[in-house]
């Protein structure tokens, strides 16, 4: 009998040990995914947001929001580095945050405009 009740003790302890492990995971893992998703509306248009919006982007600073406004327009948000506005690393830490919305049509008399501009 003492061998049946050392099985079941065992067999107890294996299955809350397991049971405990996949709580704590489904626990972690739950906050994660809530603050990893950026809503679009808080995401940052690098063709329209002002010095102090792209100034708030971590690693962004009174520099790079410049040359970032310098550079518009964007057709991506990977132009910051094609064009070498950012570094990569920086890049990195702000694509989640970041979007190059482009709007619908030129104005007339910016470049590629085909429209004539009054004189």
């Amino acid at each position: 009998m003492s061998k049946q009740f050392v099985r079941i003790l065992v067999a107890f302890f294996a299955l809350s040990l397991f049971t405990s492990a996949a709580f704590a995971q489904a626990a972690t893992k739950a906050p994660a995914t809530k603050s990893s998703r950026t809503s679009k509306s808080k995401l940052v248009d690098i063709n329209s947001a002002s010095k102090d919006a792209l100034d708030a982007l971590p690693g962004i600073g009174a520099a790079y929001s410049q040359k970032i406004i310098d550079g518009r327009p964007y057709n991506s948000k990977h132009d910051l580095v094609s064009r070498n506005i950012i570094p990569q690393a920086t890049y990195d830490s702000i694509k989640g945050q970041i979007i190059a919305h482009r709007g619908a049509g030129k104005k007339p008399g910016s470049k590629g405009s085909t429209l004539a501009t009054p004189k």
